[in-house]
């Protein structure tokens, strides 16, 4: 049977510490604790352990050890690498918040996209054209409505005594091209919407319209939160109030889209009526 001399120097050679024992016994009794048996007499062992440092006694929650705040594994760069959110975009000026916009990852839009299309126009412009995502030529060239779309808006821009640039700002409800499985243009979703809508709304906030213009159903209901099926013709020939961040009441009149058009161009007089009743209420806030 191993002594206790013996299992001491064990330890030692180990590196595992000191072995606890009873002072009055003696140094060589054998010490049965594998076996289980009792011990007579525990009184000193108990004061011996109490000697030892608690643990709250040993470390601070106001000073941890130095190694600590060390973080060797990979996870602690992920942040980093996460999408770029765009929910702190409320103090933004422009310049700034068109950079975002530029790096945007929030959605899963940017994985296809060529180009961000921020948006166009007079950056305190009365007039607030809103489409509901940039086209394929959009997406190559980076600028709201261009190709045929483009052009036609251009054409009722000119009807209205409006030109592109001046007093007309340009936009869409997302700013990267939605496509389908087939590389096909396609309405955004809804959660897309609601990534992007924080730019938006900092757009809206800083060109502070007095009239906005819904291009198509996809935008209107988006932007007066209405059921995603409601038919455009239930929403245009009114005027509705779109409630900005900041508790203003701006008129919105929901039309029929550029794109839209030149599918269906017996639409067109529709379309006018809508833009006369716009120019009507503008013409009311002068």
């Amino acid at each position: 049977m191993t002594t206790m001399r013996h299992r001491s120097a064990f330890v030692r050679e180990m590196g595992l510490g000191p072995v606890w024992k009873l002072r009055e016994q003696a140094e060589e009794e054998v010490i049965s604790t594998e076996r289980h048996e009792p011990v007579q007499d525990d009184t000193q062992m108990r004061h011996d352990f109490a000697e030892v440092p608690s643990m709250a006694e040993t470390f601070s929650a106001d000073a941890p050890p130095a190694f600590f705040d060390e973080i060797p594994w990979d996870e602690g760069v992920v942040a980093e690498e996460q999408p770029t959110t765009v929910h702190n975009v409320a103090n933004m000026e422009w310049d700034e918040l068109e950079q975002v916009m530029l790096q945007c990852t929030a959605c899963g839009l940017c994985e296809k996209r060529t180009q961000v299309v921020p948006g166009a126009g007079g950056r305190k412009a009365s007039w607030l054209f809103i489409g509901e995502g940039p086209g394929f030529y959009e997406d190559q060239q980076g600028k709201p409505f261009v190709g045929a779309s483009g052009k036609l808006l251009d054409n009722m821009f000119r009807a209205m005594q409006l030109k592109r640039g001046d007093d007309v700002f340009i936009t869409n409800i997302v700013k990267c091209r939605p496509t389908d499985e087939k590389g096909k243009d396609r309405p955004p979703s809804l959660d897309e919407a609601k990534a992007c809508r924080p730019f938006l709304d900092r757009q809206i906030t800083l060109i502070q319209p007095e009239v906005i213009v819904a291009l198509g159903r996809t935008a209107a209901t988006m932007l007066l939160n209405t059921e995603a099926q409601a038919s455009l013709a239930s929403l245009r020939g009114k005027v509705h109030a779109y409630r900005t961040l900041e508790g203003l009441d701006v008129p919105l009149i929901a039309t029929y889209h550029p794109a839209y058009l030149l599918r269906q161009p017996v639409e067109k007089r529709k379309v006018w009526v809508d833009l006369c009743l716009a120019m009507q209420e503008k013409a009311l806030r002068a």
